[in-house]
């Protein structure tokens, strides 16, 4: 008979599934899956990041469900959230210690200096000029080494006695023309002194000189005004005559590259008309063939003044040489003086050189009659020649002896022997 209440064993063999336990084990699944799938969105959304459209369309159809906002622009949205996912955290820079110097070195390294490009240029400038000066320099050199100044000053102190200071002056002028071939204006030297001082013969000494370094005779002219115009003889056709020879002398001497020497003995006798033909050859507006040449003056005039000074100076024993202080200024004043008196007879000396030959003392006048002797083949005993220097007229002041004519009477007195 059947019993209401269950057998014991079945009841143990098949026992049904309580609901209380499927709830507790779905649950927490769920919860997993859903974080796993929240993290796979985050890291999409992340990858994603450059185009916002495309990560709202994603995670539509991933979630299948419209994300809040869509109503936004696609491509431009203004999500704090999605700023601040995206945004990398900033690592902090971490600060490098202060490095300390000891007191006593530098508290900075010294900052490399770059050369600038205007530093090359200046120096490559001042390496051209330097290079330009040294060739013109040599240049100069050359042209002077033409005419063999020194050994025409050798000439000068060899030949000539008692003048040492006027060969100097000669020597020095020629030398500074004579650098360039090239002048604007010719050299005008005025020789001026008593009879018998030497300016005729260092007249001779300079055309000769300069005939022999040129290889030309035609480029030295020497004037004798009682020569080549005596009193008889028409004075304007004694200039043109030298106009014309002057004319052709510097037309040749500029073909030639050359400096031609005029040289103009006893300029006291010539006439006015010459002496205005000699001052118009030295005019700028001549043409440029004449501002190349060398005029030479030899004259008696202003022997009187010169005779003046020597004799009022004996005392003061005025020195050879004109670069001593007080006879520099001894021979500025006698130039002064010169000019002075020689510009009152022809406008000519205002614009010349002038060079004075002082007298001669009695010594001067043994060496001239040694050197006379022993040209004329005669011994130069001293003695033989110091009684011939007697036998000469002498201005005598302060214990001194000055010869009035000079060397004048030397080959006179050498001829009767």
């Amino acid at each position: 008979m059947p019993s209401d209440t269950p057998e014991p064993w079945t009841a143990a063999r098949s026992p049904q599934p309580s609901r209380a336990t499927g709830p507790c084990v779905i649950a927490p699944v769920r919860a997993v899956l859903r974080l796993r799938r929240r993290v796979c969105l985050l890291r999409k959304r992340r990858l994603l990041l450059p185009s916002a459209g495309s990560t709202s369309a994603g995670l539509e159809a991933e979630t299948g469900a419209p994300l809040a906002g869509t109503d936004q622009p696609r491509f431009f949205t203004f999500d704090d959230s999605t700023d601040n996912v995206a945004k990398a955290p900033r690592k902090r820079r971490r600060r490098s210690r202060m490095v300390l110097y000891p007191e006593s070195s530098r508290k900075y390294l010294p900052r490399t200096e770059r050369r600038s490009r205007a530093q090359n240029c200046l120096l490559l400038l001042v390496a051209i000029v330097g290079f330009q000066v040294l060739n013109a320099i040599e240049n100069l050199d050359d042209n002077a080494l033409r005419y063999d100044l020194d050994g025409l000053e050798k000439a000068l102190q060899r030949a000539v006695f008692g003048q040492p200071a006027a060969v100097e002056r000669i020597v020095a002028l020629l030398r500074d023309y004579l650098a360039t071939h090239v002048h604007s204006r010719p050299l005008l030297l005025a020789l001026h002194g008593p009879s018998g001082v030497g300016k005729s013969h260092v007249g001779r000494l300079l055309a000769r000189h300069f005939r022999a370094v040129m290889d030309d005779s035609g480029l030295v002219l020497q004037y004798h005004a009682r020569h080549h115009c005596p009193k008889s003889r028409d004075a304007q056709a004694c200039r043109e005559e030298l106009a014309q020879r002057v004319a052709d002398m510097v037309a040749r001497a500029e073909a030639e590259e050359k400096t031609p020497l005029l040289v103009l003995d006893e300029v006291e006798v010539m006439p006015p008309e010459l002496l205005d033909e000699v001052h118009s050859f030295l005019q700028p507006q001549r043409s440029h063939q004449f501002h190349s040449a060398i005029y030479v003056l030899l004259s008696n005039a202003g022997g009187g003044e010169i005779t003046r000074f020597v004799l009022q100076n004996a005392s003061r024993v005025l020195p050879r040489r004109p670069d001593a202080g007080h006879g520099a200024r001894a021979e500025e004043e006698l130039r002064g003086s010169l000019r002075a008196l020689l510009a009152r007879e022809h406008p000519l000396w205002k614009i010349a050189t002038i060079v004075p030959f002082l007298l001669l003392d009695k010594w001067d006048v043994v060496k001239c009659f040694r050197e006379e002797m022993a040209g004329e083949g005669f011994f130069p005993e001293q003695a033989r020649a110091e009684r011939l220097a007697a036998q000469l007229n002498y201005y005598r002041v302060s214990g001194r002896e000055y010869a009035i004519t000079g060397c004048k009477q030397v080959v006179a007195k050498v001829n009767l022997l």
